[in-house]
């Protein structure tokens, strides 16, 4: 007779340990980040019902959070991500990291992808310490655009961080969103190596922005405006309901 399976994960095994602790930050993200997301969801939805747009940015593993929010099942039409390739991981994660230390090119960035008044910035950064995203935030809110930020005050504010002669991101951004993670984003103590091992930052950061995007919706569908919203193409008809959008001169 073969041996039962376990159908749980043994508490104390890594794995367990790992998505404890990830439940417990988006338990904290509804105890203790509630006015902030609240105030997030209200500068999204004012922009929606202005029908302006909703901008997002990262860099390095961040830049996935941007990707999260863009024609996404489910998620907002009016959302313009800045997606900067060289800022990304794939073609040289040494270029990307020195790349997004940069001072200057945050004004490059803007004058490829314009942030007008009355649009919104999402940034996400674990640190808010990069010259880029610094910059960025500065430039734009400038120009009387607000940000909301999603960031870890553990990090940013630990003697640990990495040294920055700029403003961080937390101390820039008109929203701040604390994702909680731990300094240096690794979350899990493994039995043998002196190195922690799974961040939190991505999946926390993808919880905060669904979170705060399905908030303003329905802000604005009170407000007595409905956001166009993309379905599925996996489904029956989501194909046709997209491209009513991207035909129209969408995002995508």
């Amino acid at each position: 007779m073969m041996p039962t399976t376990p159908t749980r994960l043994d508490p104390d095994s890594p794995a367990a340990r790992y998505l404890s602790h990830t439940l417990e930050l988006i338990e904290r993200l509804r105890t203790e980040e509630g006015a902030n997301i609240a105030a997030a969801s209200r500068l999204i939805a004012d922009a929606l019902i202005s029908e302006r747009t909703i901008h997002v940015f990262g860099t390095g593993h961040s830049h996935m959070l941007a990707e999260e929010l863009f024609y996404r099942a489910g998620g907002l039409v009016n959302v313009s991500p800045l997606l900067f390739e060289g800022l990304m991981l794939h073609a040289s994660a040494p270029l990307s990291t020195s790349l997004e230390r940069l001072s200057g090119l945050a004004d490059a960035l803007l004058l490829d992808h314009p942030i007008a008044p009355g649009d919104v910035l999402i940034v996400a950064s674990n640190s808010g310490s990069n010259a880029v995203t610094s910059e960025l935030v500065q430039r734009v809110m400038a120009d009387g655009i607000p940000v909301v930020a999603l960031t870890s005050l553990n990090h940013a504010t630990s003697p640990a961080a990495r040294p920055t002669s700029l403003p961080r991101l937390h101390e820039l951004a008109t929203v701040v969103i604390d994702n909680g993670g731990c300094v240096g984003d690794a979350s899990v103590d493994i039995s043998g190596i002196n190195q922690r091992v799974s961040a939190t930052s991505t999946v926390i950061g993808a919880a905060i922005l669904n979170a705060v995007m399905a908030e303003a919706i329905q802000l604005a569908v009170d407000a007595g405006v409905a956001p166009d919203i993309y379905e599925s193409s996996n489904t029956s008809g989501g194909d046709a309901t997209n491209l009513k959008f991207t035909s129209k001169g969408g995002p995508v």
